[in-house]
C-alpha cells in the first residue's frame, strides 16, 4: 500500500528537526532559538494536516462553487426587519383593542348585576387539577372575619384539566377558560371585587376569538383596578416563591396605561412626631408609590423639618428618571431617614413647586402630569397662600396634582391635609395600619386617570420596556441573602471536616475567587426568566353617572415574548457576527447581544432593564469609562428620533464569557417601527458583512423538484442539526417535538402541488387584512388568519439551507475516504490524536458531524453530546472565531480549550475550526466552518514527541498560547485553560510590551457589586412579607450552626466520634493547654465564618482583555533569548491562532505580580456622600417623551370625591370603646 504525502512530508520534518536538535545553541543561549523555530514549524504543519485531513476542507471549499456572492444591502434589511415587527406588533395591538372594547361593552350591560359573593370562578392559587387533592369544606360554621365583621365565605375550589404548551414555556395551560389571579393585599368577595369577577368572565369568548385568528399570541389579560388579574390561558400560579408579591397594579404595563407619564414630589414630613409606627407606615407609604412608577416619570423625594432637604444629596433641586436604578437609590435613603424637629410645610409646598415649575419651563422631565404626594401625620394649616401663587393661576385646571397621606391613629389637625388635596383635584388618605398601605396607595391612579376617562375615546397604546414576566425586583434581594446563607452553611459544614486548614490564605483566597466566579456568570439567554414586552390600553367606565368620579375599571394587555421579536429578525440575512437591537425612547435596549439582565445565573440584576444602548456599543477609540464618543452620542440621538440613517464605527466586541475581545469595524443602519416607541438597529462587520452566499436561480427548491431530485434525501440521517432559534418554516396550529422534525414535514410539503410561499409571517389584524389584501393581490399572498392551516416559510432560507444541504450532503457519510482505508485511517486519528468527531457548520443555520470510535462499532453519545452543545452554526463560538482568524491567516485553524479546563480533572477536549469562504470576483463571503475535536492528551503528547525531553526538565518552561493569552499546552495539566497572566503575570507583561500581545480594555456597564450592609431599624421589615420570613430564617440558621459547631467542639463524646469517624489519632499526643495565641487562632474561623450581609448595586467595572498583534513579519518573532534580560523566545505557530513560548525557569521572577482578565471595579472620583447613582445622574443622557399625554380634562372640576379615611371594619361598640380609653390614657 503507498504511503500517503503527508506522512512522508512528517518522516522528512523529523529528519530536518534532528538535524536542528544536534545543531550549536544560539551565543551559548540556554534556549536554542533555531531549536524552539523548528519546534514551532513542525507542531504547525502536523496539526493543519491534520486538519486539513480530516475537515476535507478543499472538499467542502469545492461544494459552494456553484453559489454566487451578493452584495448585503443593509438599508433594505432593516426596513424589511421593521415591516415585519410593525405587522406582528400591528396584531397584537388589535388583539388589545377587542379586548378593550368587549371589556367597555361587557361592563355597561351588567351595570345592574348584583354581586354573587357565592360566585365560584377559576381561582389561580385555588384551583386543582382533577385527581389532585382539595382542601375538605369546613364542619363547623365559618367564623367570623375580623376585619369586615361578616361570616368567611367558603367556596370550593373548581377543577380544571391542563395541559402543558411549548407556546407557553410548558406551562400547563386550557384554552376553554380564563383564570383569576387575586392579590395577598384583596379580599376576593368583597362586593366591587367579585362583581368585576363575574362580569369579565364573559371575555373568555374573545380571548379564544383572539387566539384563534393569531396563534401566535401570548399571554392575554384583563387587569382590574379592583386589584385582580383575569389571564388566557388558563393556568395556575407558580407557589415557588414564599410570598406572592404580584399585584397586576403594580407592574409598569398597567401603570403606564392608566396614567400617563408624570411628574411626582413626594414630601415626607420630618418633625418630631413622626416616630414609632408612624415612621414605618410613611416609609411603607413612600416605597410603595416609587413602586407605581416607571420608566417614563420622574420623581425626587425631600423630607422637611425646619429645612428641606432631598434624602438623596446629590439630587437636589431636580427630578430624576424613576429607573430601577435610581429608585433603589431613593429607597436606600429613605430607609436611613430620621425625623428631628418641627415641620415647616410652607417651605417644603414652595420648594416643590418651584422644582415642578422650572422642570416644566426647562422641557425636562415627563412634561404631562405633575403631582406632590404629602406624607405626614397633620399640617397646622393649610397655606391656601402657595396654591393660589402656584396652582391657581388657570381656573378651572390644577397643573399639579396634591394627594396627602394622613399618618397615625390619633390625628387632631386631618381638616388641612384634607383641603389641600380637595382643592387640588387629588386624593386625600388616611392610614393607621402598614397593611392597608397599597390599597390606600393605589387610590391615586384613578385619579391621575380622570382625564383619560373623560376623554373616553382616545385609548393611548402603551408598549412597555423589557421586563421580566411576573418577577419582583424584591426577589433579587430575598434571592441574594438566601445565596449568602447558603454559602455561611456550607462555610461551616466544610470547616467541620479539615478545620483550621480552611483559614490558610490558599484555601480562603480559592474560595473567594470560586464564589466571585459565580457572581461573573452573566448569561444571556437563560430559561430561568421570560423576558418580554407588553402592549396594554386603558379600559373606561362608560356608564353614565360615572361621570361624576371618572372610574377606570382597569387595562387590557398581552405580552410580546422577546424571543419572538428575535425570530423576525432573520438572523440569517445579518450573517456571522451580525445581530440586531431594539431601542426604546428613552434609549434602552429592548433587547441586545450584550444584554446580561442577570447574574449567579439566576438573580435578577437591580437595574436589569435600564441598559442604554451606549452601554452595549463600545466604541474602540480609547475613552475613559463614561466618557462617551460624541459620535455615538449623535447616532443614539437620531435612533432614539426614530430617524433612519447609517454610521460605520470601530467598537470592541468581547464574546465568550467577556474573557476575549475583537476589534472590528461595523456598519450600523437603523429606522423606526412605526407606531411603536422602538427602533430598529443591525449592524454586521464591514470587512467580511458586506457580502453574501446566496444559490443561484437555477438551484432554486422548485426547479430541483422539475428535475426529479428528492430533496428529502439531503436530510437523511441523524448526524444533522438546524438552528433551533430560527424561524425557518413555522406551522401555527401544529407543533413539533424538535426543529429538524418541522422542517422535514415543510420539505414534504413543498414537493406536493399547490405550494406556496407566504409573503409575511404575521397574519393581518382583522380589520385591516381586507383591505391590505386587495391592496396587495398583485405583489403576493398574504396568509388569512381564517386559513385551516395557516404557516409561514422564509423563503431565502429555507432556499440556502436546501442548497446547502445538496452540496454537504457527503460531509457526514465520509464518503472522501477511500472504502478499503477508511477503517483504517479511522483507526490511526483515534489512536493517535484522539479524534473525537469532525463537524461542519454552514452559513445557513446547517450543522453536519461525523464520529470517530475507538473500534469498529458505534460508539453512542460521541455526535450527540457534541451536537446537542454545538447546533447554532454561526453563533457558535468557534465558528465567529474561524471567520475573524481567516483574515489573520487564511489556511488556518482556530484552536481552544475549555477556560480553566485543568482543574475539572475530567477530558479535556480540543476545538480546532476553519472557515471556509467563497470568493466571486472581487467579493468573498463566509459559506460555512469545519472543525473537529479531540483530546487534549493526544495534543500534549504531540507536543511531548516534538520537544523531547526540552520542556520536561526543571530549568525550561513550555507554552502553547491561543490569541488572547489562554494556556493550551503546559507541562503542567492543571494550568490548561487559564490566562497565561495568572501562571506567570511578568513574562505577560514583556509580551504586552513587545507588542506580542495588545491589551484592550474593556467596560461593563451592567455589572453588580456588593456593598456592606449594616443593620437597619424595623421599618425596613416591613417593607415587604419577605423580609419577616428572611428575619426568622436567618436567626434559626444562625442559632442552630452555633449550638452545632459548639456541640461539635465541646461536647467530649460528639467529638470523640468524630475523631473516630474523620480524624487519624493513631500515636496522636494530647493537646497543650492553649495559650493567648491558640485562643485567639481558635476564634478566627468564627469571625470568617459569620456572614458578613452585602447588598447588591449597581456599578461598573473593566476588564483588560488581550489579544494578538495580528503585524506580519513581527520583529520580536526573530528576537532570541539574552540571558535574564530577555527569558523566553516566543514564535508563532504556522496555520493557526497560537503561539509557542518557551521560558527559562533559573531566571529570578516576581510570583506575586499577575495579570488577570477578571472584572475590576471602577472607582469614579465622587465627592463626599456622593453614590455612583449621582455620578450617572450628572451625566445623563437624552430622551424622547411619549407621544401620548393627557393630564387634563374641562369637566374634572365637577368631580369633587377626593378621598377618605383609613378602613376600619371594626365592631360600633369596640371602636367606641377604644375612643372612650384613649381620651382617658
Amino acid at each position: 500500500m503507498a504511503r500517503p504525502f503527508w506522512a512522508w512530508r512528517r518522516l522528512c520534518l523529523s529528519l530536518l528537526f534532528v538535524f536542528i536538535n544536534c545543531g550549536p545553541a544560539v551565543n551559548g543561549e540556554k534556549i536554542n532559538y533555531n531549536l524552539v523555530h523548528s519546534w514551532a514549524d513542525k507542531l504547525g504543519l502536523e496539526l493543519f494536516s491534520l486538519g486539513d485531513f480530516i475537515t476535507r476542507r478543499k472538499e467542502v471549499q469545492e461544494s459552494f462553487k456553484e453559489a454566487k456572492v451578493v452584495t448585503r444591502q443593509g438599508g433594505l434589511i432593516v426596513e424589511s426587519m421593521a415591516k415585519e415587527i410593525e405587522m406582528m406588533m400591528d396584531l397584537k395591538v388589535s388583539a388589545v383593542r377587542r379586548i378593550m372594547d368587549t371589556a367597555e361593552n361587557t361592563a355597561l350591560s351588567h351595570q345592574n348585576d348584583m354581586a354573587d359573593k357565592m360566585f365560584s370562578y377559576y381561582n389561580a392559587k385555588e384551583m386543582a387539577e382533577p385527581g389532585e387533592p382539595t382542601p375538605p369544606p369546613p364542619t363547623t360554621p365559618p367564623d367570623m372575619d375580623d376585619q369586615i365583621g361578616e361570616p368567611l365565605i367558603y367556596v370550593p375550589p373548581k377543577v380544571l384539566v391542563l395541559e402543558p404548551r411549548p407556546e407557553f414555556q410548558n406551562t400547563p395551560v386550557n384554552f376553554s377558560v380564563s383564570s383569576v389571579h387575586v392579590p395577598v393585599n384583596v379580599f376576593d368577595r368583597a362586593s366591587d371585587v367579585i362583581k368585576a369577577i363575574q362580569w369579565s368572565e364573559n371575555l373568555d369568548q374573545i380571548f379564544r376569538d383572539n387566539y384563534k385568528n393569531d396563534p401566535s399570541l401570548s399571554w392575554q389579560f384583563f387587569g382590574s383596578s379592583t386589584g385582580f388579574m383575569r389571564q388566557f390561558p388558563a393556568s395556575k400560579w407558580k407557589k415557588d416563591v414564599p410570598v406572592d408579591l404580584y399585584d397586576c397594579r403594580l407592574r409598569s404595563w398597567y401603570m403606564e396605561a392608566a396614567t400617563s407619564p408624570k411628574d411626582i414630589i413626594i414630601l415626607m414630613d420630618g418633625s418630631g412626631s413622626m416616630l414609632g409606627q408612624r415612621l414605618d407606615i410613611a416609609k411603607h407609604v413612600v416605597n410603595t408609590i416609587l413602586d407605581t412608577l416607571g420608566t417614563n416619570d420622574f420623581v425626587n423625594i425631600f423630607t422637611f423639618d425646619k429645612e428641606v432637604s432631598p434624602v438623596v444629596g446629590c439630587f437636589e433641586d431636580t427630578l430624576i428618571q424613576a429607573n430601577l436604578g435610581n429608585i433603589r437609590e431613593l429607597k436606600e435613603g429613605i430607609e436611613s431617614f430620621k425625623p428631628k424637629s418641627i415641620a415647616n410645610y410652607t417651605a417644603a409646598l414652595t420648594k416643590a413647586f418651584e422644582i415642578l415649575e422650572e422642570t416644566k419651563i426647562n422641557s425636562r422631565g415627563a412634561q404631562c402630569n405633575q403631582a406632590i404626594m404629602i406624607i405626614g401625620d397633620g399640617a397646622p394649616e393649610t397655606n391656601q397662600e402657595v396654591f393660589q401663587l402656584h396652582n391657581w393661576r388657570d381656573p378651572p385646571y390644577r397643573p399639579v396634582r396634591v394627594f396627602t397621606y394622613l399618618i397615625g391613629k390619633e390625628v387632631a389637625n386631618w381638616d388641612d391635609i384634607r383641603w389641600m388635596a380637595c382643592e387640588n383635584q387629588g386624593y386625600y388618605v388616611h392610614l393607621s395600619d402598614t397593611a392597608e398601605v397599597r390599597e390606600m396607595v393605589l387610590n391615586y391612579i384613578p385619579v391621575m386617570a380622570r382625564p383619560l376617562v373623560l376623554g373616553r375615546h382616545d385609548h393611548p397604546v402603551i408598549w412597555t420596556q423589557v421586563y421580566a414576566d411576573l418577577e419582583d425586583t424584591k426577589l433579587s434581594d430575598y434571592l441574594w441573602e438566601i445565596k449568602q446563607c447558603e454559602e455561611q452553611k456550607a462555610d461551616v459544614l466544610e470547616y467541620w471536616q479539615v478545620h483550621d486548614r480552611m483559614l490558610e490564605p490558599n484555601e480562603m483566597h480559592r474560595r473567594e475567587y470560586r464564589r466571585m466566579k459565580e457572581t461573573w456568570n452573566q448569561p444571556v439567554d437563560s430559561n430561568v426568566y421570560q423576558f418580554m414586552t407588553t402592549v396594554s390600553m386603558p379600559i373606561y367606565d362608560r356608564r353614565e353617572n360615572a361621570t361624576r368620579i371618572a372610574n377606570i375599571l382597569g387595562v387590557a394587555g398581552t405580552d410580546v415574548p422577546i424571543n419572538e421579536i428575535k425570530k423576525l429578525l432573520s438572523p440569517f440575512m445579518l450573517g456571522v457576527n451580525g445581530y440586531a437591537f431594539i431601542v426604546t425612547n428613552n434609549g434602552y435596549v429592548l433587547f441586545h447581544p450584550d444584554f446580561r439582565p442577570i447574574f449567579q445565573g439566576y438573580i435578577l440584576k437591580p437595574a436589569y432593564n435600564s441598559v442604554d444602548m451606549i452601554e452595549v456599543e463600545l466604541l474602540d477609540d480609547d475613552r475613559a469609562a463614561r466618557d462617551f464618543n460624541p459620535v455615538l452620542m449623535t447616532i443614539r440621538d437620531a435612533i432614539i428620533n426614530q430617524s433612519t440613517g447609517s454610521k460605520w464605527m470601530l467598537v470592541k466586541n468581547h464574546f465568550d464569557e467577556m474573557k476575549r475581545v475583537a476589534r472590528v469595524k461595523r456598519q450600523y443602519y437603523w429606522t423606526a417601527i412605526k407606531n411603536t416607541p422602538f427602533t430598529l438597529v443591525i449592524s454586521y462587520p464591514e470587512r467580511y458583512g458586506v457580502s453574501r452566499v446566496e444559490p443561484r436561480t437555477e438551484q432554486d427548491i422548485h426547479r430541483t423538484y422539475i428535475t426529479g431530485k428528492n430533496i428529502r434525501s439531503f436530510f437523511d440521517g441523524k448526524r444533522w442539526k438546524i438552528h433551533p432559534d430560527w424561524l425557518f418554516c413555522k406551522q401555527t396550529n401544529k407543533t413539533f417535538r424538535t426543529p429538524e422534525t418541522e422542517l422535514l414535514y415543510f420539505v414534504d410539503r413543498m414537493s406536493e402541488p399547490g405550494w406556496h410561499w407566504p409573503s409575511s409571517r404575521s397574519a393581518l389584524p382583522p380589520e385591516h387584512a381586507a383591505a391590505i389584501f386587495s391592496n396587495n393581490s398583485s405583489t403576493g399572498r398574504y396568509p388569512s388568519i381564517n386559513e385551516k392551516e395557516s404557516y409561514y416559510c422564509d423563503r431565502q432560507l429555507m432556499q440556502s439551507l436546501v442548497f446547502d444541504a445538496r452540496v454537504t450532503k457527503w460531509f457526514s457519510n465520509n464518503t472522501s475516504f477511500n472504502a478499503r482505508e477508511k477503517d483504517e485511517k479511522r483507526h490511526e486519528f483515534k489512536q493517535r490524536f484522539g479524534i473525537t468527531v469532525a463537524f461542519l457548520a454552514t452559513h445557513s443555520g446547517l450543522t453536519r458531524w461525523h464520529e470517530f470510535h475507538s473500534n469498529m462499532a458505534e460508539q453512542p453519545g460521541v455526535g450527540e453530546s457534541f451536537s446537542q452543545n454545538n447546533k447554532r452554526a454561526i453563533d457558535e463560538i468557534w465558528y465567529k472565531r474561524a471567520v475573524d482568524q481567516y483574515f489573520v491567516q487564511k489556511e488556518s485553524f482556530v484552536y481552544s480549550v475549555p477556560f480553566d479546563a485543568g482543574e475539572t480533572g475530567s477530558e479535556i477536549i480540543v476545538t480546532a475550526s476553519n472557515a471556509i469562504f467563497h470568493n466571486e470576483s472581487s467579493k468573498s463571503a463566509p459559506a460555512a466552518v469545519v472543525g473537529f475535536q479531540f483530546q487534549h492528551s493526544a495534543f500534549y503528547k504531540l507536543f511531548h514527541n516534538i520537544t523531547g525531553n526540552a520542556c520536561a526538565v526543571d530549568d525550561k518552561d513550555c507554552y502553547i498560547l491561543d490569541n488572547n493569552g489562554f494556556v493550551i499546552i503546559s507541562s503542567r495539566v492543571h494550568e490548561t485553560g487559564r490566562f497565561f497572566g495568572e501562571v506567570n503575570g511578568a513574562i505577560m507583561m514583556r509580551l504586552v510590551e513587545e507588542r506580542v500581545y495588545k491589551r484592550v480594555i474593556v467596560y461593563d456597564y451592567q455589572a453588580v457589586c456588593f456593598e456592606s450592609k449594616t443593620e437597619v431599624n424595623a421599618s425596613n421589615t416591613l417593607l415587604s412579607p419577605l423580609f419577616h420570613l428572611l428575619r426568622v430564617g436567618k436567626w434559626l440558621l444562625h442559632t442552630a450552626l452555633w449550638y452545632i459547631v459548639q456541640l461539635m467542639r465541646l461536647a467530649p463524646g460528639v467529638t470523640a466520634h468524630y475523631n473516630d469517624v474523620y480524624m487519624d489519632v493513631n500515636g496522636t499526643e494530647p493537646e497543650p493547654e492553649p495559650d493567648d495565641n491558640s485562643r485567639a487562632k481558635n476564634t478566627a474561623w468564627l469571625r470568617y465564618l459569620t456572614l458578613h450581609r452585602t447588598r447588591l448595586k449597581s456599578c461598573d467595572m473593566q476588564r483588560e482583555l488581550y489579544m494578538l498583534y495580528n503585524e506580519k513579519d513581527n520583529v520580536v518573532y526573530n528576537m532570541t533569548a539574552h540571558a535574564c534580560e530577555r527569558p523566553f523566545v516566543v514564535l508563532p505557530i504556522p496555520n493557526s491562532n497560537l503561539i509557542l513560548l518557551v521560558i527559562d525557569q533559573l531566571c529570578p521572577r516576581d510570583v506575586a505580580y499577575v495579570l488577570t482578565v477578571n472584572p475590576k471595579p471602577i472607582h469614579y472620583p465622587l465627592a463626599p456622600n456622593e453614590t455612583f447613582s449621582c455620578y450617572k445622574h450628572a451625566r445623563e443622557f437624552n430622551r424622547v417623551r411619549p407621544q401620548s399625554c393627557i393630564s387634563r380634562h374641562a369637566n374634572e372640576s365637577a368631580i369633587k370625591l377626593c378621598g377618605k379615611g383609613c378602613a376600619f371594619y371594626a365592631n360600633l361598640t369596640l371602636l367606641l370603646l377604644s375612643h372612650v380609653l384613649s381620651r382617658l390614657l
